[in-house]
């Protein structure tokens, strides 16, 4: 899948040179410099380094999520050796790593494997269209500008009118290639999600979304509400009561909060004998079995799982603490994700008076904060707030954004089913980066890495030049890819590509099952159709 007869800047197959020489062309484009982008381009990179690779990222830094984030105690929802690299262990002692810290380590990869000089900043693309004719990908990208991905400027501070000033006009270049990579995360990053809230205008305090957090912020001696209760909130919390007067958590439903050590223990005597490298693999599947645990004790003894989580709130919290209407929600363990609260930070900030929860619905914003609606008997109260966080959820965006074609006829991708979690149905030459929802995102981009690598390698044992799955006549029951009754997917389902029932179209949530279908499975005779 690789023109290895002329070189990358003079595309297009046989005499079409002339025509076409004012368009680069290279063997493999990665979309996004985050987490997952220089994770793929660093392994494609090392497995390839005959063929041309270029990344191009819409922002002017690499980190994606951990770059954009800014949040006061952002940090990681999952363990750091499994969200870590596969290929470059992540080796410090902090399970659970703020986000600065992770931005450095996806740093510190890119420039030690050689892709920090390959990223293109500033480049968004905003279409691509596949040619069978001639087996490429035809990349439209717009250069400059600070537009988000429907032309709005990005969003800022609510209560002050937000934005980043009027976006400027950008040039757009075309890139062509032969495997497209998609790495651009799954939600939108000019905005996060906020309802309409009535009386907003009204408000004479700061209103902000964590997605966008006001470097002047101050929240010192300062009343907060922080509105949500998904991983965001239960992190924000107990980080803003460290310095503000108080600190509520204001939720229109709870959530399952689980408390887990920051950090690693000290290896034991016998390990530190260890090479390095196997005690890297120790850690790793450590992990790894404790969250598959935690996933199928929920899946089929939901009750049992329901009862330690609540054990383990209430021996956190005064004996008087209302822990049924605060942390017991009314859907099972793993519909939605777990929000982890390390070392019950959370619990100790409730403990201690500096922050409280109030589980209610919002009536209205006032001048003075926020009227609650008094639901199941409680009393309409208002809760005094200077600064209000919307951590209400982000908007689902997939493939940032960007419109795919396949001979001239756009693609929708919540009509097409997805090959193994991560290629589309009649969609040639391309892979796009998805995790788990039930453990850290990078365990599964690890894999569908290797498994492109197995892909592109077999292409060119045999001379083919484009690989496209092709979905069953009768597909039977169908699902959304990510199967989660979150607010953020319930809201955006709609946008998201289907799964079938079975393999390879189902994304199965059970890293020990992948790594054999992705690292060991046949290439041939399993859905995808080979093409010279």
């Amino acid at each position: 899948m690789s023109d290895t007869t002329r070189p990358s800047s003079a595309p297009g197959d046989g005499g079409d040179h002339a025509t076409r020489r004012d368009v680069e062309h290279v063997d493999l484009l990665v979309v996004g410099a985050g987490l997952s982008g220089v994770g793929v381009a660093a392994q494609l990179h090392r497995d390839f380094p005959g063929r041309s690779l270029a990344v191009v990222e819409s922002r002017d830094a690499i980190g994606g999520t951990w770059d954009l984030f800014r949040y006061p105690g952002v940090r990681s929802d999952s363990d750091m050796f499994t969200l870590g690299y596969g290929f470059r262990p992540w080796r410090d002692r902090r399970a659970i790593a703020p986000g600065a810290a992770i931005r450095d380590y996806v740093r510190d990869t890119a420039d030690e494997t050689g892709i920090t000089g390959l990223i293109r900043f500033g480049h968004r693309v905003v279409a691509a269209d596949w040619s069978s004719a001639e087996a490429r990908w035809t990349v439209t990208i717009e250069v400059g500008g600070a537009a988000g991905p429907e032309g709005s400027p990005a969003a800022g501070d609510m209560s002050s009118g937000g934005g980043a000033g009027p976006a400027t006009a950008p040039r757009r270049v075309t890139i062509t290639c032969s495997f497209l990579f998609v790495c651009s995360g799954y939600y939108r990053y000019d905005e996060g999600w906020s309802p309409a809230f009535p009386g907003l205008e009204s408000s004479a305090g700061r209103v902000v979304h964590p997605q966008h957090w006001p470097e002047d912020l101050d929240v010192t001696g300062k009343r907060v509400v922080v509105i949500g209760s998904g991983a965001t909130a239960v992190t924000l919390v107990p980080a803003l009561a460290e310095t503000a007067e108080q600190v509520t958590m204001l939720q229109r439903s709870p959530t399952y909060v689980l408390s887990l050590p920051s950090h690693r223990k000290r290896a034991r005597a016998w390990r530190r004998l260890l090479p390095r490298s196997i005690d890297d693999r120790l850690v790793r599947w450590r992990s790894i079995a404790l969250a598959l645990l935690s996933f199928q004790t929920s899946r089929r003894s939901p009750e049992k799982m329901k009862a330690f989580l609540r054990a383990q709130v209430a021996r956190r919290l005064p004996e008087d603490f209302d822990v049924d209407r605060h942390f017991q929600p009314s859907y099972d363990p793993w519909d939605q994700r777990l929000c982890i609260t390390p070392d019950g930070a959370l619990f100790r900030a409730l403990r201690s008076g500096s922050a409280s929860i109030v589980t209610d619905d919002v009536d209205s914003f006032t001048p003075g904060g926020i009227r609650v609606a008094g639901r199941d008997g409680q009393r309409s109260e208002e809760l005094p707030a200077d600064v209000v966080v919307t951590a209400t959820g982000l908007n689902l965006l997939l493939f940032g954004g960007m419109r795919l074609s396949v001979d001239g006829v756009e693609v929708d991708p919540a009509t097409r089913l997805t090959y193994k979690g991560f290629m589309l149905s009649g969609v040639p030459n391309l892979a796009f980066a998805i995790g788990y929802t039930n453990a850290s995102w990078t365990l599964k981009i690890d894999l569908v890495v290797h498994y492109v690598t197995r892909l592109l390698r077999h292409a060119d044992r045999h001379g083919y030049r484009s690989a496209v799955p092709v979905a069953p006549e009768k597909p039977g029951p169908t699902s959304p890819l990510i199967d989660l009754t979150s607010g953020y997917v319930s809201r955006g389902v709609h946008l998201m590509p289907r799964q079938g029932a079975r393999s390879p179209w189902r994304m199965h949530q059970n890293y020990p099952r992948d790594v054999w279908l992705m690292r060991h499975s046949t290439l041939t005779g399993d859905g995808v159709r080979f093409e010279r």
